[in-house]
């Protein structure tokens, strides 16, 4: 039998082996934070973070109490990732990487606090995606946002660069500017740069606009842009533009994936998925591979912002089960990585391959035995667990299509609000979900996408009804929409006939 994936065994056998009470207590050791001197510089990081350092064959000079404990920490890591048959050279390149040594320190950590949990606790997320500006150059049906303008309390420049540094001593790995539009703000580069310096990965989403000028994505990236995550909503221009409100969006958000591939960055067409390109599928995929796009994320659509308004453009569950079937079936026939945000692509992914293969997030298929223990270890929904979202006031919310107010990082530190929060809490108790979502032999590498769940029903543990199995939920909510509606229309008639008389 070959290697598996280093790093999915590394994650694995840290909750194998490390999960005991015995453990434990190494790795709240672990979790110590320690001066060393690294790259010529004095660090203080937790011990663990300098162990993966170590092991990605860099030097250190720290105390020998520092070292004992990471050649214990980096021994059971080979031990257990020899165990299941890991590949140890991968694990070796992959945590060269800083921000991929930041994302395990948060794993060890986490089961230090909390124990081995499914899914699993984490005391800071890995991702925070941070809704960096309100300004925007588009008007989007869909926008989550409904960004238009900047509010006139938005973080100042130094509020930005603390929170930086803030998200940083979190353990934080990385950070995605979304908004409104990120990159029309004068202050995107400066803080990009800021993200990257500290060693979380920098990546952004956006519409395309500044990156279809090739000088502009070479400054991002010379900045430290990781990766480039550009909105595309149909195959066919004339589609693009007027769902974006802006003409010439989708040429320029075309050439913007282009530069992207050109330059070398990290990149993916993101299509928010609704019965307005449902059908386009193949011709977007086609699409994606004349521009030389590896990745295509295809996100739900959830009914927040301007989205309420196009209620009506959302896919049944029925629809949506086929849809995420098809682009199962696509990536395998294209080789393509296809990816969609709904979690309930955990579950379509076990079923159509017959337990063979599993989504560990909605951001990987594999066929590895070990990677259902990580489809478990990450848990599908993510919102308030494993990842939060940050205003550009500075409120933090559990996702940005969930619009729950948890704390403002104006007024507290972020850790605390992570940690304390009792939204952010409860979305971390899997047992707690209504309706068959938790009951669902799935749930925990699905659990329902709790934005919608909060849109439709204003209750963040209601069921997701873009499931195949909550369609009674989603018949029951177009029959009261009916219903409504037959009572407005009613009303209206009998106020007209009042006028007449």
């Amino acid at each position: 039998m070959g290697k598996r994936s280093g790093i999915s065994s590394l994650l694995t056998s840290i909750r194998i082996f490390l999960g005991n009470p015995l453990a434990r207590v190494l790795l709240k050791l672990a979790s110590q934070k320690v001066t060393c001197k690294y790259d010529g510089e004095i660090v203080r990081k937790p011990l663990v973070y300098l162990a993966l350092t170590s092991l990605s064959g860099e030097r250190l000079h720290c105390s020998l109490y520092s070292h004992f404990v990471m050649e214990l920490i980096n021994g059971i890591m080979k031990f257990g990732v020899e165990f299941l048959r890991g590949n140890m050279e991968e694990v070796k390149e992959a945590l060269k990487d800083p921000a991929i040594r930041r994302g395990i320190s948060l794993v060890f950590e986490g089961i230090a606090k909390y124990g081995v949990t499914v899914p699993q606790k984490l005391p800071s997320p890995f991702l925070i995606v941070w809704n960096f500006t309100n300004m925007c150059n588009m008007r989007c049906k869909h926008c989550y946002q409904r960004a238009s303008r900047p509010l006139p309390n938005e973080l100042t420049l130094e509020e930005k660069l603390r929170l930086v540094e803030e998200l940083d001593r979190a353990g934080v790995a990385a950070i995605a500017l979304s908004g409104g539009e990120p990159t029309i703000h004068p202050d995107f580069l400066i803080t990009i740069k800021a993200i990257s310096a500290r060693g979380m990965y920098a990546a952004v989403a956006t519409n395309g606009w500044m990156f279809a000028n090739i000088d502009y994505l070479r400054k991002a990236k010379e900045a430290g842009l990781r990766y480039v995550e550009v909105s595309i909503d149909s195959a066919y221009p004339y589609k693009h533009d007027e769902f974006r409100g802006l003409k010439g969006a989708w040429e320029r958000a075309v050439k913007a994936l282009e530069n992207a591939v050109k330059l070398g960055i990290n990149n993916a067409m993101a299509v928010t998925i609704t019965k307005h390109n449902v059908n386009e599928v193949d011709e977007i995929l086609d699409l994606a591979e004349s521009i030389g796009v590896k990745r295509v994320v295809f996100f739900n659509f959830v009914p927040v912002g301007r989205g309420e308004a196009i209620v009506s453009m959302d896919l049944d569950p029925i629809e949506r089960e086929e849809f995420l079937r098809k682009i199962y079936r696509e990536m395998k026939r294209r080789g393509l990585e296809i990816e969609a945000t709904a979690p309930q692509y955990g579950r379509v992914v076990l079923q159509m391959s017959s337990e063979e293969e599993v989504a560990p997030t909605h951001y990987y298929v594999g066929n590895d035995p070990i990677a259902k223990s990580l489809a478990e270890f990450v848990g599908g929904c993510g919102a308030g667990r494993i990842y939060a979202g940050i205003q550009p006031n500075g409120d933090v919310v559990p996702c940005v299509f969930l619009p729950i107010k948890v704390g403002n990082v104006r007024e507290k530190e972020f850790r605390e609000i992570w940690e304390t929060s009792k939204t952010l809490l409860l979305l971390r108790r899997r047992e707690l979900l209504k309706g068959f979502c938790g009951k669902c032999p799935y749930r925990n590498i699905c659990g329902g996408c709790r934005a919608r769940a909060y849109g439709y029903f204003r209750d963040i543990l209601a069921p997701d009804p873009g499931c195949i199995y909550n369609l009674k939920y989603w018949n029951s909510l177009q029959q009261e929409e009916k219903v409504l509606g037959d009572l407005l229309t009613k009303k209206a008639v009998a106020i007209s006939k009042r006028r007449k008389h």
